[in-house]
């Protein structure tokens, strides 16, 4: 066999060489690289009074970059730098810089290029021949470490042949922070060293939080993990599930997979406590758990939904006629209900008068809507608006009489047949210049009666009460609303942005208590709050916020005034290129699954910031159950194992 020796001869040789390949057998090329070696000085020492090194820095390159240095490796010392693993440059300037595996380790033949035509043609001929070889790993730098051992930016460049030392895990763990009560998983590269969350950092979760990844990523066991983990450390969680894959986690995990992948991390299957877990399902619809030890029913309330949302949610948006008439009826029947006593009351002290009418006084429509008003009610004011158009409509005038027309009018509220709602309903519908065209009456009415015919909002003959919001902020409590059985994403948005804006108002109200006083032993009590929202892009997809601005609104707002208030959203999504820019925008930690499309990681990369290339490029062949993870309270973004779930997931393969 011939081989022809690349670079390891002089120039004389090698022009000899290309004349006539030289026959050598692989014992002969060992002997003369060896002797090649020796000549050049032999292998390097380790640096004195530096124990432990295992390689050092190289010479930089025209394609070197800043805060990035290449280091060599003895072939002894290759698995001793695996990929993410912390290490000391001890400069021969006498300083010393954190940095970090960025890529490689990778392993290079010592006086030969690793695609030689040697080594090609030994190994593709069946030879035998393995050379002396070396690794090569590139470092991020973290920065420069003073003497005390604070971390600061780095002025300078660690010198050429300047030894570097592995950090322990402990000592890695305090450098890249992973400090918390909320365990993730472990870093890929270390065998002990654990990815926390701290969940009472204000700068963390409630900064809010995306999870992403393609389905059998494994985004549902990351989530999983990150509930129960933040119901152990006291949190509200609060799971909006549209599959229904959360509602079995208060039973242990009985996937076998899932009960190895626990043994070999040391942890063992367990279930959230079925008395801090709650199932919450839809009124008129079922949850896919009824055995749930603790199963309710809910209903939402009209009156919270904004009346400019509503119309969003009604389709109202292309039709400025039906816009118009939406609002006329929405104004008459707030006079109605002022006039009959409903809101403000009459009947009540002094105070709770002055309370409600300062509520009516500084009511924002725009982020909710007319207090204790239902959907029927305002059905059956928008109905006597269309008798009354019709009426009109025939008598060619307008018509004011007594009483409304009853024999077009029926109500299904029995205060408006009672004399006193008549008799007020009669004044506010001749008090007020009533808009014509029956058929656009007909047209409002047949989108308001679509929305009642879902039956989810509140009323007195179905006795399903409304969702209890300060019930869903107890500390260390799991909420689980069961939205698989909606049939509707609108559905859905209409569930999302009730619950959004519930729960928002009862922390603003614990919250409020904190800052009249200042007290930091009430801080401290306050709700630790956590919303999970599955499937975000079918709430948040940029086509949805097109036509729902209000509504998007809303949840920006929300999502604003929570990162002050403890209240933290966790939007979770296989499809992140729906989700709008602005959404991404309100969000700082980062869950990466596998993702393949590349349009949609070119969008995360100018969204995400601090991860490495070397990380970029291994997200789209990430195993199940790897994540990049990144939080504000981290160093940097890490590659981490996350744990598998302890709990019982539906929906589990």
């Amino acid at each position: 066999m011939s081989y022809f020796i690349d670079g390891a001869a002089p120039e004389a040789e090698r022009r000899q060489a290309t004349a006539a390949p030289a026959r050598t057998t692989p014992e002969q090329l060992r002997q003369q690289l060896d002797a090649d070696m020796q000549a050049s000085g032999g292998a390097s020492p380790t640096p004195p009074g530096v124990p432990g090194a295992i390689g050092s820095t190289m010479f930089d390159l025209p394609g070197s970059e800043d805060n990035s240095v290449t280091v060599l490796l003895a072939q002894d010392k290759i698995n001793l730098a695996p990929s993410q693993m912390l290490v000391r440059i001890h400069s021969r300037d006498g300083r010393r810089y954190l940095g970090i595996v960025a890529a490689g380790p990778f392993a290079e033949p010592d006086s030969l290029r690793g695609d030689s035509h040697m080594l090609v043609t030994v190994a593709t001929r069946g030879g035998e021949y393995l050379p002396p070889f070396h690794g090569r790993a590139q470092l991020a730098i973290l920065g420069e470490e003073l003497k005390d051992g604070t971390l600061v930016p780095p002025r300078l460049r660690p010198l050429p042949n300047s030894p570097i030392v592995p950090l322990s895990d402990a000592e890695a763990a305090v450098v890249l922070r992973t400090e918390g009560d909320i365990r993730l998983g472990l870093v890929v590269g270390h065998e002990n060293l654990v990815v926390n969350v701290p969940s009472q950092k204000k700068s963390v979760l409630p900064r809010h939080l995306a999870i992403l990844g393609t389905t059998g990523s494994g985004k549902s066991t990351t989530v999983a993990r990150l509930i129960q983990q933040a119901q152990a450390a006291g949190m509200a969680v609060i799971v909006l599930d549209v599959e229904g894959e959360y509602t079995h986690l208060h039973e242990p995990t009985d996937h076998d997979d899932m009960v190895l992948a626990l043994k070999e991390r040391g942890l063992e299957p367990t279930a959230l406590p079925p008395d801090r877990t709650r199932l919450y399902h839809l009124a008129g619809r079922e949850t896919i758990n009824p055995q749930h030890p603790h199963v309710q029913a809910f209903s939402l309330q009209f009156a919270r939904l904004s009346p400019y949302a509503a119309m969003e949610i009604l389709g109202l948006s292309d039709s400025e006629a039906q816009q118009v008439r939406f609002l006329k009826a929405y104004d008459i029947a707030k006079d109605v209900m002022r006039d009959l006593d409903i809101f403000p009351q009459k009947n009540v002290t002094a105070q709770q008068r002055a309370e409600q009418e300062r509520i009516v006084l500084e009511l924002d429509e725009f982020e909710r809507g007319y207090p204790r008003l239902t959907l029927s009610f305002l059905i059956d004011i928008a109905s006597a608006c269309l008798a009354k158009a019709d009426r009109a409509g025939r008598d060619g005038k307008k018509n004011k009489t007594e009483e409304p027309p009853t024999e077009e009018f029926k109500p299904f509220n029995s205060i408006l047949t009672t004399p006193e709602g008549k008799r007020a309903l009669t004044i506010r519908l001749n008090a007020t210049d009533m808009p014509g065209n029956v058929i656009s009456w007909k047209a409002l009415l047949g989108k308001l009666w679509r929305l009642q015919r879902l039956r989810v909002f509140y009323n007195e003959q179905d006795g399903v009460k409304p969702m209890s919001y300060t019930d869903l902020l107890k500390p260390g409590q799991v909420s689980i609303l069961d939205l698989s059985d909606s049939g509707a994403s609108e559905l859905n948005n209409l569930v999302i942005a009730d619950i959004l804006r519930g729960v928002q108002d009862a922390q603003d109200h614990a919250y409020q208590a904190y800052e009249k006083t200042k007290d930091q032993k009430l801080e401290a009590t306050l709700p630790r709050v956590l919303i999970v929202i599955e499937e975000a892009h079918e709430f948040l997809s940029a086509e949805r916020i097109d036509k729902l601005k209000i509504l998007f609104e809303q949840v920006a707002r929300i999502a604003k005034r929570g990162r002050k208030r403890y209240l933290g959203l966790a939007f979770v999504t296989q499809l992140p290129a729906h989700l709008p820019r602005q959404v991404l925008g309100l969000v700082n930690s980062f869950i990466l699954h596998k993702l393949t499309d590349p349009h949609v990681l070119d969008g995360l990369k100018r969204t995400v910031s601090g991860i490495d290339p070397a990380l970029w490029n291994r997200v789209a062949g990430l195993a199940p159950g790897q994540a990049i993870v990144s939080f504000p309270h981290m160093t940097r973004p890490l590659l981490v194992a996350i744990d598998p779930t302890p709990g019982k997931l539906r929906l589990a393969e």
